[in-house]
C-alpha cells in the first residue's frame, strides 16, 4: 500500500499571498531561439542563485540549530519566487487529496507514482451499482494475465473490451501517439514489457543489445538474461565518478556503425532520466543510434506527469516505448505496464509465446473469463496487489480509474492527468526543481564541526544543484569517522520517523586514474547477487549502494525540509551509534523500528 502523505503545513503561508523580494531567478524556459551561450548563462545563474540565497554563509553542525520551518521557506521563496505561482497545486492537494492530511507520513520513495484523488474515489462509489467498501479492498478495476504471441497480438489483437478502448485511446491521446503509426499492449509491469520485447526481438539477425542505465534496473536485468539465452551480445554505457555523466567517447563508440553492410545492428535501450540520480540525458543518442543502424526502446518510466506528452515524439520516432501505470490509485494498488511498438517493424519481431500480456479486467467482469480466456490458470489468475518493486515504481502520476455510467457502459477519469494538464508542464517542472535542488544546497550545507577533516555528512551521487535535473537524488549518510551509514539503516530509521526512502545500487561507473584511490574506497561488492556467466563464474555486481528520495507533483516545501530535518540528526554521534547498534544487535531482516 502507498504510504499516505504529509498534511499541509499550518504554521506558514505555503500559498504565495504574502509579497516576497525577486531576486531575478532566470524563467524557467529559456526559448529554442536565444543563442547558446544564454541558455548557459541562465544555467549558471540559477546554480549560483540557489547556493547565495539560502543562508551562503552557513555550514551547520548540529541538528537543533538549524532554522524553522518558517524561517526557511522565507529564504526558499526568496530564492525561488516562482514558486508562489504554483499555489494552485497546493489548492489541489488540499481539496483533492484529503487523505493526505490523515497521517503525517511523507512519501519520499516514488517517483512519477499516480496517487488516487479522494474527490475520484467518492465519485467511483457514488456512480458503482455494486457499491464497493471504502478503501478499497474492491479493485476499481484489475488485470487478467494470459500467454499469447506477442507479434500475433500486435497484428490481430483488436482494440479489446470497452474499457481497454477508452484507457487506450485516453493514454495514446496523452502521449501524442498516432494509431496509425503505433499499436500498443497492456502488459503487467515494466519488466513484463522488456521480457516480452527481449523474447520477441530479432537477436538472431541484429545481435547486440547495449542500454544506458546508472542504477541497476529489474527490468534491464530481465531483458539481459532473456536476450543472453537468444544470442543477444550485452553492451552496457558507463557514467564517469564522479559526476556519473555519461562516458560520451565510450558510448559514441558503441553506437557508431563500423561497417555500412551492416543494416541492423540491435536493440538501443534508453531511458532520458535516471529514476535514482535525476541525471537528464540528451535525446541526440536516439537520433544517433537510428542513424546507425540501431532500432530504440525509449523507456519513458522515469518522467514526470506532464514530461510525458512533452518529449518529443514528433522528432524521436523510438520503434518500442515503454511506460508503467504502477499504482493508480493509492489505496488500490492496481496497475499495469503499457508497450508500444512502431507498426512498420512488427514484420521483424519473432514468434515467441510468453507470459506478461494482461487484459484490463472491469469491476462487474472479476470473476468472469474474458472471452478470448480457457479457463485455465494461466488465462485468469486472482487479484492480487502488484509487488513494490524497483521499476515499478516508476510510473508516470494518473490516478486513473473506471467510472461507470448509468447505462452500464464505462467512463475513464484520469484526475492526476488531468491536474498536470491544467497545471502545465512549465509550472510542474519549475516547482519540483526549485524543491529538489532547494534540498541539495541544504543536505550539502550540513556538515561535522570538526574544522580541519571538514568531513561532509551527506555525499550526493550524479547532479546536485543544476537547472536541468530531473526530481530524483541519490545519497549516503556517513558519520564522524567518515564511515558510510548503512543504506538499510537510514530507510528504517526514516521510516519510524514518518518518511519513506528507497534504496537502490548505482553500477556500470567508471574512474579515471585520478581516481583509483577513491574508487577502493566507494565501490562495493554485492556478493550475495553475483551471477553465472558463460564461462562459468560468478560475477558479483560492483557499484554504490545508496538511499534515493523522489518528489511527485503534490510535494510541497514542508516534505523537503523534513526530510532535512530527519538527515541532520546524524549529525549527533550518539543518535548514530546508538541505533547502528541496535539495528545491527538484532536480525536486520525482521527488525521493527
Amino acid at each position: 500500500m502507498l504510504s499516505p502523505c504529509l498534511k499541509e503545513a499550518t504554521q506558514v503561508c505555503l500559498h504565495g499571498c504574502c509579497p516576497r523580494p525577486f531576486l531575478g531567478l532566470p524563467e524557467a524556459q529559456t526559448p529554442i531561439s536565444k543563442p547558446r551561450s544564454t541558455a548557459s548563462a541562465c544555467r549558471r545563474n540559477f546554480a549560483a542563485t540557489t547556493a547565495s540565497s539560502f543562508f551562503p554563509d552557513a555550514r551547520f553542525t548540529d541538528h537543533e540549530s538549524l532554522p524553522s520551518l518558517k524561517e526557511s521557506f522565507a529564504h526558499f521563496t526568496k530564492a525561488y519566487p516562482q514558486y508562489t505561482d504554483s499555489t494552485q497545486v497546493d489548492h489541489i492537494r488540499a481539496q483533492e487529496y484529503q487523505h493526505l492530511s490523515l497521517s503525517k507520513h511523507i512519501c519520499l520513495d516514488y517517483i512519477g507514482v499516480g496517487l488516487f484523488s479522494n474527490s475520484q474515489l467518492q465519485t467511483q462509489n457514488a456512480n458503482s451499482s455494486s457499491h464497493p467498501p471504502q478503501h478499497s479492498e474492491f479493485p476499481f478495476f484489475s488485470i487478467c494475465h494470459k500467454s499469447v504471441n506477442l507479434k500475433s497480438q500486435l497484428l490481430h489483437g483488436g482494440q479489446g473490451s470497452e474499457l481497454e478502448s477508452a484507457i487506450k485511446k485516453r493514454i495514446t491521446d496523452f502521449l501524442n501517439f498516432s494509431e496509425s503509426d503505433y499499436c500498443m499492449v497492456f502488459t503487467a509491469n515494466k519488466s513484463s514489457a522488456f521480457k516480452l520485447v527481449a523474447e520477441s526481438y530479432p537477436f538472431q539477425s541484429s545481435r547486440k543489445l547495449l542500454t544506458v542505465y546508472d542504477y541497476k534496473s529489474e527490468a534491464v536485468e530481465t531483458m539481459v538474461q532473456a536476450s543472453g539465452k537468444r544470442g543477444a551480445r550485452t553492451l552496457f554505457a558507463e557514467f564517469k565518478w564522479p559526476r556519473l555523466r555519461i562516458h560520451s567517447a565510450k558510448l559514441r563508440k558503441m553506437v557508431l556503425r563500423k561497417r555500412k553492410k551492416k543494416k541492423t545492428r540491435g536493440l538501443f535501450v534508453f531511458p532520458l532520466q535516471s529514476r535514482m540520480t535525476g541525471a537528464s540525458y540528451s535525446y541526440q543518442w536516439m537520433s544517433m543510434a537510428q542513424e546507425n543502424g540501431w532500432h530504440v526502446l525509449l523507456d519513458a518510466c522515469a518522467l514526470g506527469p506532464k514530461d510525458m506528452d512533452s518529449f518529443g515524439l514528433s522528432l524521436i520516432h523510438p520503434d518500442f516505448l515503454v511506460c508503467s501505470f504502477y499504482k493508480v490509485f493509492g489505496e488500490n494498488p492496481t496497475g499495469f505496464g503499457c508497450l508500444f511498438v512502431k507498426k512498420s517493424i512488427v514484420p521483424i519481431l519473432e514468434a515467441s509465446t510468453c507470459a506478461g500480456i494482461v487484459n484490463l479486467i472491469p469491476p462487474k467482469d472479476l470473476f468472469r473469463f474474458p472471452d478470448d480466456s480457457s479457463g485455465t490458470d494461466t488465462d485468469l489468475e486472482q487479484t492480487s496487489r502488484l509487488g513494490a518493486q524497483e521499476d515499478e515504481l516508476a510510473a508516470p502520476s494518473s490516478s486513473l480509474g473506471t467510472r461507470i455510467c448509468e447505462n452500464g457502459s464505462f467512463g475513464i477519469e484520469c484526475r492526476g492527468l488531468d491536474q498536470v494538464d491544467s497545471l502545465g508542464l512549465t509550472l510542474v517542472s519549475s516547482r519540483a526543481r526549485c524543491l529538489m535542488n532547494w534540498l541539495i544546497n541544504a543536505l550539502m550545507k550540513l556538515q561535522y564541526p570538526n574544522t580541519e577533516t571538514k568531513i561532509p555528512l551527506v555525499r550526493i551521487y550524479g547532479p546536485k544543484v543544476k537547472f536541468d535535473r530531473g526530481p530524483a537524488l541519490a545519497f549516503n549518510v556517513y558519520d564522524w569517522k567518515g564511515e558510510k551509514v548503512e543504506p538499510a539503516l537510514v530507510q528504517k530509521l526514516a521510516d519510524r520517523n514518518n518518511i519513506t526512502l528507497s534504496n537502490g545500487f548505482l553500477h556500470q561507473i567508471w574512474f579515471s586514474d585520478k581516481y583509483a584511490e577513491e574508487r577502493e574506497q566507494v565501490i562495493e561488492t554485492r556478493k550475495d547477487e553475483g551471477k553465472e556467466t558463460r564461462g562459468g563464474k560468478n560475477r558479483a555486481p560492483q557499484g554504490i549502494t545508496v538511499v534515493t528520495a523522489a518528489l511527485g507533483f503534490l510535494a510541497n516545501f514542508e516534505d523537503t525540509y523534513r526530510l532535512w530535518t530527519f538527515v541532520a540528526r546524524f549529525l549527533d554521534a550518539d543518535f548514530v551509534e546508538k541505533e547502528r547498534w541496535r539495528y545491527t544487535a538484532l536480525n536486520q531482516k525482521t527488525i521493527e523500528v
